[in-house]
């Protein structure tokens, strides 16, 4: 029982990370139809700008706000200066130009940081609580807490605020938005702004868990993906529900298989959901009318 409990209180952490990174990709995709393989970078820019900034003398938690906004400035920079400019491209162009980005983003990482790994301070400790034999980490409670609060938050934004409306109209038909008056370049560039400061605040807390360096964003983002895929890309309920059914798939089978074939799920769920259930468990099958 005390193993179940472990395995569970692992992979609801890590698959919080995986929620997080997934609901990025599925505000991008609502709002533009673009598919974001840099998100995993957000994710890395701000573990690792957090880490140097405190390095530099400024208290934690001031680091954690510059590296957030600084992502955010990056992920809006991404969209004015790369995706913008190519809006009438075809979608698999504008993919590449997402993969372009996240190359170069790894890249002045490796320049501006370094290749080392670092870590973070725990908010609250690193001794583990005890609870009916398993050990759980705060570092958990804190990821799982904060993750239970942006989706809250998010969620009261997009239903309950005139902007979130606006993204829904966005989402739901681009033409029809513009019609009404509203200005869907800022609703996309809004979008990009969110899941960078999303990504953002998803590495600064994995950070004291698992050891940040300049290339962790791009597995970060194939798990990310595949959550989406495997919820419904473009459903924020998927998303959530994908990224923490990955992080369980992973806890059990390197518990009861080999730590080895861990990052191996993420994979393995991309050909599932293609092969048999393209639409993902909460999207819907588009109809083709003629």
């Amino acid at each position: 029982m005390a193993e179940v409990l472990q395995f569970i209180s692992s992979g609801l952490t890590v698959g919080a990370i995986y929620a997080l990174v997934a609901l990025g990709f599925t505000l991008i995709y609502k709002a533009s139809d673009i598919i974001n393989f840099a998100q995993g970078e957000f994710v890395m820019l701000g573990g690792m700008t957090t880490v140097f900034v405190a390095l530099a003398g400024v208290p934690l938690p001031l680091a954690a706000l510059v590296a957030v906004a600084a992502t955010t400035v990056i992920g809006v920079a991404l969209h004015r200066f790369a995706i913008e400019p190519a809006r009438g491209a075809s979608p698999v162009a504008l993919i590449m130009i997402t993969i372009g980005a996240s190359i170069f983003l790894r890249g002045m990482a490796q320049i501006v940081f370094d290749r080392r790994f670092h870590s973070l301070p725990s908010l609250f400790g690193a001794d583990p609580i005890q609870f009916a034999g398993a050990a759980i980490l705060p570092q958990s409670l804190v990821v799982l807490a904060s993750a239970t609060a942006i989706v809250t938050v998010l969620w009261l934004f997009i239903d309950r605020t005139l902007l979130g409306k606006a993204v829904i109209a966005t989402a739901a038909n681009r033409l029809a938005a513009r019609l009404i008056g509203i200005n869907t370049r800022r609703v996309v560039e809004f979008s990009f702004a969110i899941s960078a400061a999303i990504g953002a605040i998803a590495g600064i807390l994995i950070t004291p868990i698992a050891l940040t360096s300049y290339d962790a964003g791009t597995l970060l983002a194939l798990k990310g993906f595949a959550a989406a895929m495997l919820g419904g890309i473009g459903s924020a309920a998927g998303a959530v529900v994908g990224g923490l059914l990955i992080g369980m798939m992973e806890a059990f089978a390197a518990g009861y298989l080999s730590s080895n074939y861990k990052d191996a799920v993420a994979f393995l769920i991309i050909l599932v959901v293609l092969i048999l259930i393209p639409q993902g468990l909460f999207g819907r099958a588009k109809v083709e009318r003629v």
